[in-house]
């Protein structure tokens, strides 16, 4: 089953209501998800075919706390899952993470994406008293929190509405990807086609190594244009999110709009098995 989703920042947002009603917009759309960031500032970045890269100046601006927006979302919303692209396990206690999340889960009746990452942007680190550390401790820390959530979900009374999803943001080759393969319901990458199929079947690799099925995993990318979505689907990504930014007074929604007609016309491709799962 191809999926939409879509991805506001609140950074530059003139208000939070702004925001708020870019996500009531987006499900009356008919997105499957819409997604937050978990950042305390502004990335100011450009996105390229292999990945992000960070403008020289980062400037302060308007900007909201992700968690506490979400458990509003959870009320305002009624059909869409929501989630966060993604939460920085840096600066998240992961036992605590969970808990919130199994909240947010119940608040919005079984609708929460846990998404997590190893934390890359170092001013959200730095301004907030956090360590921002090396690469090599971030993805350790992001290692051990990935087993501390799985094992606080496990205890949590009450317990989910549903075994949440976890989506892992990345596509570091040495140790991401082999954590995609071990814990995710959902991998999210920004690669182009060519480097999502080389890393691609790493994933397919490492998950067999742990004896896992990778076909329960869903792919998952940021929306770029139809022909590269067609190309992206070719390779098994079926959950496509476009990337919404505040534009002045509000937001633009047109590429949205774009990617739900793709994914409407695409919707005869079948559903995954976690999504058969879900859906059951």
């Amino acid at each position: 089953m191809v999926r939409a989703g879509a991805h506001l920042w609140p950074g530059g947002v003139p208000d939070y209501r702004t925001w708020r009603a870019a996500v009531l917009r987006a499900e009356e759309m008919g997105v499957d998800c819409v997604f937050g960031y978990d950042h305390f500032h502004l990335p100011a970045v450009r996105r390229t075919p292999t990945g992000i890269v960070l403008a020289a100046e980062q400037p302060d601006v308007t900007n909201f706390e992700a968690w506490t927006a979400l458990a509003s979302w959870a009320e305002i919303t009624t059909r869409a899952e929501i989630g966060l692209l993604v939460t920085g396990i840096g600066y998240r206690n992961p036992d605590l993470l969970a808990d919130m999340a199994r909240t947010v889960d119940h608040i919005s009746a079984g609708r929460l994406i846990l998404g997590v990452g190893a934390g890359w942007y170092e001013k959200d680190y730095r301004i907030y008293g956090y360590d921002y550390g090396t690469l090599r401790s971030r993805m350790d820390r992001f290692a051990d929190g990935l087993r501390r959530i799985e094992h606080r979900l496990q205890h949590l009374r009450p317990p989910p509405v549903r075994p949440i999803p976890l989506l892992i943001g990345g596509a570091g080759v040495r140790r991401t990807l082999p954590l995609v393969a071990r814990h995710a319901d959902i991998w999210h990458c920004g690669l182009d086609p060519a480097a999502f199929r080389h890393r691609n079947a790493l994933v397919k690799r490492y998950a067999a190594a742990v004896g896992r099925d990778d076909a329960g995993i869903e792919r998952a990318t940021t929306w770029r244009t139809a022909a590269t979505a067609d190309a992206l689907l070719a390779e098994g990504v079926t959950l496509h999110v476009a990337e919404l930014k505040p534009t002045g007074t509000g937001y633009d929604f047109t590429a949205l709009a774009e990617l739900v007609a793709w994914r409407d016309a695409n919707r005869e491709v079948p559903p995954s098995p976690r999504q058969q799962r879900r859906l059951a």
